[in-house]
């Protein structure tokens, strides 16, 4: 159990402002892409449940023991507000709305189809690597899967990120760099690769 975790959680049981904000900033985009990929069609729907887990996690802190790391007791809670949200929908939707009944999406979904049946083996493999880099961007110390995603997922400028982070481009492409060898570690155990040698 890493000791930043609980002395993150004795801060905020304690009031601090200062805690809220670093606990905000580490694990609402952890917990965004946690529900993102598994309610892909539904940004808002993401969007909501995430904050509505760290609310909850607030509610339940003076029950956390610290027998798990405090992204994977999130990650249960975030699991619980899924369920508790589907559980709502399917009671009260009679016809939810599902973006593979765009034609548009369809047509996609169908060409994908057609291109990933010609070789089921590399759309596993492709699916496998995927995961493992979505799962290595989680677990990366903060902001480093923050920097990485904002690079090479939201194509922002070093000048941008520099501006968000508060910090000059120069030690932004340092964090970079240093954000990338830990990727790479991580990715690497996710992945199987004990030697290092994915690129």
């Amino acid at each position: 159990m890493p000791t930043s975790d609980v002395e993150l959680v004795a801060r905020l049981l304690r009031g601090h402002p200062r805690a809220f904000d670093e606990f905000f900033n580490e694990y609402y985009p952890k917990l965004y892409r946690f529900v993102k990929r598994r309610q892909p069609h539904d940004a808002a729907a993401a969007e909501d449940i995430a904050q509505a887990t760290l609310c909850r996690a607030l509610e339940s802190l003076p029950g956390y023991r610290g027998e798990a790391a405090l992204f994977t007791w999130l990650c249960t809670l975030c699991r619980r507000e899924m369920s508790a949200r589907w559980e709502e929908t399917r009671q009260w939707r009679a016809a939810p709305r599902l973006a593979e009944d765009d034609p548009d999406v369809r047509a996609a979904l169908e060409s994908l189809l057609a291109s990933e049946q010609s070789d089921p083996l590399r759309a596993a493999d492709r699916e496998q690597v995927r995961e493992s880099i979505l799962t290595a961007l989680d677990y990366l110390p903060s902001p480093y899967g923050d920097i990485l995603e904002w690079k090479y997922l939201r194509d922002m400028s070093m000048g941008d990120i520099a501006k968000r982070l508060g910090r000059s481009p120069k030690a932004v492409e340092s964090l970079l760099t240093r954000a990338r060898e830990s990727f790479r570690e991580t990715f690497a155990l996710l992945s199987g690769d004990r030697a290092g040698e994915t690129p």
